[in-house]
């Protein structure tokens, strides 16, 4: 049976496409906010680092009703690091709205979302945004849509997709780029004819499978899915089947639904609906919550994907501690981290066997580094080596490594400089493909590769390269890579940097410190423009004489130094290096301070 008054809908679009400023135009529409109410752009960007990366990090969960319907808007990340979010949340939906941009047209991020949609053999409704663009060409977005789409090997029917042009940032909708309407109904309209509603059954024993998982410090844990036949009721005793077959009974305390922009506690949920339920201890992706005495046991699998990159947390060492940052004791570290564990289900967070760190695995850099980030801004500091790719053996004892799908789009003059670095990096050729002004290649290359390859990439192009990498499959090792050619200016004592000191050490490469910087003996502050690391003194101040010279006077002009962003400091930085991560301040080091302790340690 249909539930004819319920849609859920996912949203998959390429980073900056304009889902998120969608989203609010269509919450406006259907009056979830008052005329005169004052609300932020970009409501559901709703954490402080998605706003000022202008990306999506966490699938979140919205409803609005239209004419009736209760449309189920989930959220989906567009960046491949945070592919577990995707491929769990779209287990919810019976349709998705593909966003593309009507002069880009779709992405390789939207690639590998809109994949595993077709997959799931959901209805996808195209929606071309920005056509108010002057350089726009919805049409042409179209055709690409449809090629992707053919590619991918979408059925017949889902190559029969119905098209909506919108104007996000103007709040309308058009079912023709020509036409002169100027409010998002014919969006709303299309999402209740074109998605289907959720084929359920009513009458039939509980069933709900958890997609996702949510964790509030009150209640425990949430676990957040689609219920798929039934009514839940609070209270209710339910069995709980794990993923291995293992049963055990539980109470559900409560029971949310989604309203609006938040959840709104009901004493019953019917079919078809998205819900949240608290009661659950050990509440995991996959599990199935459902009657005691007519239990459903099969429902389709839900996989995790597998973490490719590893790092390691450990309390920071730094003759600096505790000056930026408030909580700094392993213990704390080790508390925070085991949070994280509860609710974070994309990445594996355990202790190391010596109980010298934590070791966290996820998706990639950028997946680890929103979790360093959100830390420091908790008041965190804490010290993380170079992250390690994560390896397999397979059966016959062979070392596997993750390998990347890589595309970079790049105007033609610069094709071969792109070929050049992504073979350098361990990349192979896969496709190649150009029209009068950009080339569109794509690499297989393995996750080790990757690492500080968009900055390489954009270095050897003048900033005119799109790179986009997500995971592929785990293949055959292939080998030791060369690392980072320069060797590291070391200083050699703690105190401030100097102008006069740091004047002489420009010419021989470049600074990351400026005049003024505090910096500790093992610190990193520059880039040698040579082979092999160089012990520097930042502190040299000129010797004063009685003689006056001929350059006494000559002022000192220093080059700005390199900042680092948290990701690239993890890119850069070789084996026998950490990051030193404070609320203020993103440091290097060396992993032993001491020039004496390094030598030894060579030796050996």
């Amino acid at each position: 049976m249909k539930q004819e008054n319920i849609r859920n809908v996912a949203i998959i679009a390429h980073v900056d496409h304009g889902k998120t400023t969608l989203v609010d135009r269509l919450l406006w529409a259907s009056h979830v906010f008052r005329e005169n109410q004052q609300v932020e752009e970009r409501v559901l960007d709703s954490n402080d680092q998605e706003r000022e990366r202008g990306i999506t990090i966490l699938s979140k969960n919205i409803s609005i009703t239209y004419k009736g319907v209760k449309i189920n808007v989930i959220d989906t990340p567009g960046h491949a690091d945070f592919g577990g979010e995707v491929e769990r949340v779209l287990n919810m939906a019976d349709g998705a709205l593909l966003i593309v941009d009507a002069y880009e047209g779709p992405k390789p991020q939207t690639r590998f979302v809109l994949s595993h949609a077709l997959e799931r053999g959901l209805r996808i409704v195209v929606v071309v945004n920005k056509i108010d663009r002057p350089n726009a060409d919805p049409e042409g977005a179209v055709d690409k849509v449809f090629d992707l789409m053919v590619e991918l090997g979408a059925t017949d029917e889902q190559l029969d997709f119905p098209v909506v042009y919108a104007s996000a940032v103007n709040g309308y909708a058009r079912m023709s780029p020509d036409d002169d309407n100027m409010d998002m109904v014919p969006l709303l309209d299309t999402i209740i004819s074109e998605i289907p509603a959720p084929e359920v059954d009513i009458d039939g024993p509980v069933a709900l499978q958890i997609c996702t998982v949510d964790h509030s410090s009150y209640e425990g844990r949430i676990g957040v899915g689609r219920l798929s036949s039934g009514t839940l009721h609070e209270k209710e005793q339910v069995l709980v089947v794990k993923p291995d077959g293992a049963e055990r009974r539980a109470q559900i305390r409560k029971v949310y639904t989604f309203e609006n922009l938040g959840k709104q506690e009901v004493t019953a949920a019917d079919a078809g609906d998205i819900v949240a339920v608290i009661g659950i201890e050990d509440a995991d992706i996959g599990d199935i919550i459902t009657d005691p005495e007519n239990p459903i046991r099969e429902m389709a699998p839900i996989a995790v994907e597998e973490p490719t990159m590893a790092v390691v947390f450990e309390a920071s060492t730094s003759p600096l501690v505790g000056r930026e940052g408030d909580i700094v004791g392993g213990r704390q570290l080790k508390e925070r981290l085991l949070r994280e564990k509860e609710s974070n289900i994309s990445m594996r967070i355990n202790e190391l066997e010596d109980k010298s760190g934590i070791e966290v695995a996820g998706r990639g850099v950028l997946h680890l580094s929103v979790l360093m980030e959100t830390m420091r801004r908790e008041g965190f500091e804490f010290q993380v080596g170079r992250p390690q790719v994560v390896y397999k053996t397979a059966e016959d004892g062979s070392k596997l490594e993750p390998i990347e799908e890589a595309t970079v789009d790049v105007p033609n003059e610069y094709a071969g400089k792109a070929i050049e670095v992504m073979g350098t990096a361990g990349g192979i050729m896969e496709d190649m493909a150009s029209d009068e002004t950009m080339t569109h290649l794509t690499f297989s290359i393995p996750s080790r590769g990757t690492m500080g390859l968009k900055t390489r990439i954009l270095n050897a192009t003048h900033g005119e390269a799109m790179l986009f990498h997500h995971f592929k499959e785990y293949g055959p090792y292939t080998g030791e890579m060369a690392g980072r050619k320069n060797g590291g200016m070391i200083a050699m004592s703690t105190g401030k940097a100097v102008a006069y000191a740091l004047d002489t050490l420009q010419e021989r490469g470049r600074l990351f410190v400026a005049p003024g910087d505090d910096c500790y003996e093992g610190m990193i502050v520059g880039e040698s423009a040579k082979e092999g690391d160089m012990v520097v003194n930042v502190e040299k101040t000129k010797n004063l004489g009685n003689q006056r010279s001929s350059s006494a006077d000559k002022a000192i002009q220093l080059t700005p130094p390199i900042t680092f962003t948290l990701e690239e400091a993890l890119e850069y930085i070789e084996d026998d290096e950490l990051v030193e991560v404070t609320p203020q301040s993103v440091r290097l080091r060396k992993r032993l301070l001491s020039a004496v302790d390094r030598k030894k340690a060579k030796k050996n």
